[in-house]
């Protein structure tokens, strides 16, 4: 099925009218949060809005931070509309997804986690692979760069290229041959495979995905007609896996795809999810 697309203006789209919406979830780290806004500050060539959702324990949010506030400070400046939430109580994963999807408003959403810094020219990279596949969503896999020497061959054997860089719907579930997929995304495999597959500047490859975690980008109205995250409320608090289950039901409809080279760069901090007892992609997915 191709989604009744949204995006065809995005890249040309006035600073008041951003091509993308980008979401990112917070809780805590304000250290990496103000780097993530700095990675948004560098990049180019996209007309995007940045939306903060904080669920920082206390009285406190993560912007009050002086290094958070100055990237912000550089935002506005480069006249980057930015707006900053306060959502609480926390009701888990899925449902503070929901919440930024609820208040998007532009053709292409990202959701990024607030450890994920992105290399300059990959939002911009991102949009015109996802405007030219017109698929569901385009993910970059985050890169551990202390991982850099540790090459694991034996863990890229399941890349597979999409032809053309054409991407079409696929069904992954557990007991599917492209589950497997997943080692795919460990350590820094995706920097290697950028650079075995020497991939020019400004060229990209789209390949094959299991799922795609801390930077995806998504058509909005793909995302939405698939539900988004609003199965957030069959789902206790604590859970993980609520991005497995919505891009999964993305990709069975519109497709989805990862993009060579990454361009995203984990910050490697300690996680904040520490209670994964509950699959949200096994409970919503029947699986």
């Amino acid at each position: 099925m191709t989604p009744r697309w949204s995006g065809e203006w995005a890249l040309d789209a006035p600073a008041d009218e951003p091509a993308v919406d980008v979401l990112i979830p917070s809780f805590g780290r304000p250290a990496e949060l103000a780097v993530t806004l700095a990675g948004l500050a560098a990049q180019e060539g996209v007309a995007f809005r940045v939306i903060v959702s904080d669920q920082t324990d206390g009285d406190t949010a993560s912007w009050v931070q002086p290094a958070v506030r100055a990237m912000v400070r550089v935002l506005e400046a480069q006249g980057r509309q930015v707006q900053l939430e306060r959502h609480l109580p926390r009701r888990g994963l899925a449902e503070h997804r929901h919440y930024l999807l609820g208040l998007a408003r532009a053709p292409f959403v990202l959701f990024l986690d607030n450890d994920v810094w992105l290399e300059p020219g990959s939002l911009d990279r991102l949009c015109r692979a996802l405007r030219e596949a017109r698929c569901g969503f385009v993910g970059s896999a985050v890169q551990g760069l202390s991982y850099l020497g540790d090459r694991r061959p034996h863990e890229r054997t399941g890349l597979a290229l999409w032809p053309g860089n054409e991407v079409v719907p696929e069904r992954i579930r557990p007991d599917t041959e492209g589950f497997a997929r997943w080692p795919l995304h460990n350590a820094a495999n995706l920097a290697h495979a950028a650079a075995d597959l020497a991939i020019q500047p400004g060229s990209w490859q789209l390949y094959h995905v299991a799922w795609v975690g801390g930077c995806v980008l998504f058509d909005r109205e793909a995302l939405v007609e698939c539900g988004g995250f609003d199965f957030w409320d069959r789902l206790p608090p604590g859970h993980a896996g609520e991005d497995v289950a919505a891009q999964w039901r993305v990709m069975e409809r519109y497709g989805g795809a990862g993009i060579i080279p990454s361009g995203a760069v984990h910050l490697e901090a300690p996680t904040t999810v520490t209670d994964r007892d509950i699959d949200a992609a096994r409970v919503i997915l029947g699986q």
